[in-house]
């Protein structure tokens, strides 16, 4: 069996998809690449192609109809043959290094047959037409060098989260939570990262620097003007994660569940931020239901969400109200952009 099965979801991903798939061969005959085609229209399907001739025992291509990047991601996990589960966006790319040490940290577990649910490695924002980067860790908040659990973790400061960049699930475990990301939907990686938590019952952190993250494409889904565009997509994805938190008996960790309640809750800011940005009669409507389905999903959400300041601040009058809207937003793009 393949360590890990690497899903690569492409949509006219041409100009750089070379440089992501790159990074991955070296990794050799313990790890699958499957490219998901999605429907595109440039050069990606014959790139793809061409790297499943040249390396067939690694490389595998799927052409499909464009579906969104949640429907690639469904895509990759629903054919992947790997004991472990990530996903490289096609402008992304891995560290060498620090991906030879992921697999020699997975050959141990494997051997030892106790493969932990989840591992967690830093990734880096390179923001490459500025010529920085920055590197998030997890050291001040997981144990190092071992096996542990949700309660054995310290808290999450207010501005770091887990994302898809910095986890490699394990490929059953991504099955037995019963993850289906939505079509045709950005930000759905949030889903991916929230909705199989609660099934998780053993971590492994690896103080490496593993994900590149690529920010600086104007066609961003992170992009503040995009999203703005795109909040109804973002509306939606917010709306499924309640959901998924509102599972009675799912989450028996109060660590995981204070997590998760904040992960919620940042949410809600971004949707708010991001609505009251726009200020049209149609999103006030739009973050009053929100609000409204939370509060009818879970009160205790509701409260907990409200505390976080958003609700109370963004409803002042005046410019103080504005000015403090404007404030928000800024903490909400650093929380969604460098957390």
């Amino acid at each position: 069996m393949k360590k890990i099965t690497f899903t690569v979801p492409c949509y006219n991903s041409a100009a750089y998809m070379e440089r992501c798939i790159d990074s991955l061969l070296p990794c050799g005959n313990d790890v699958e690449v499957i490219i998901v085609n999605d429907g595109s229209t440039d050069d990606t399907r014959e790139i793809a192609d061409k790297y499943a001739l040249q390396y067939p025992d690694i490389v595998r291509v799927i052409h499909q109809d464009n579906g969104g990047h949640g429907e690639a991601v469904n895509t990759g996990l629903k054919n992947a043959s790997g004991l472990y589960f990530k996903v490289v966006d096609s402008d992304d790319w891995l560290d060498g290094p620090g991906m030879i040490e992921v697999l020699h940290t997975l050959e141990t577990f494997v051997g030892g047959n106790a493969a932990p649910d989840m591992l967690v490695c830093n990734y880096i924002y390179e923001k490459l037409l500025e010529g920085t980067r920055h590197v998030i860790n997890y050291s001040n908040v997981f144990p190092h060098n071992q096996i542990f659990g949700w309660d054995d973790m310290r808290k999450f400061p207010p501005w770091k989260y887990l994302l898809m960049h910095s986890l490699i699930y394990r490929t059953q475990l991504l099955h037995e939570c019963g993850l289906k990301l939505p079509k045709h939907t950005f930000y759905v990686d949030n889903i991916f990262v929230y909705q199989p938590l609660p099934s998780v019952k053993t971590i492994y952190y690896l103080d490496v620097d593993l994900y590149h993250y690529f920010i600086g494409r104007e066609d961003q889904s992170v992009n503040e003007s995009v999203m703005l565009r795109r909040i109804d997509q973002q509306l939606l994805v917010t709306r499924i994660m309640i959901g998924c938190h509102h599972l009675p008996g799912s989450i028996t960790s109060k660590k995981l569940s204070d997590y998760m309640l904040s992960y919620l809750a940042m949410m809600m800011i971004i949707c708010t931020v991001f609505l009251r940005i726009s200020g049209t009669k149609e999103d006030n409507r739009k973050e009053k239901e929100l609000w409204s389905f939370l509060a009818s999903c879970d009160n205790g959400l509701y409260r907990h969400a409200s505390i976080r300041f958003l609700r109370i601040v963004a409803n002042l009058p005046g410019s103080s109200g504005n000015k403090i809207t404007i404030s928000l937003y800024n903490i909400a793009r650093r929380v969604y952009k460098f957390n």
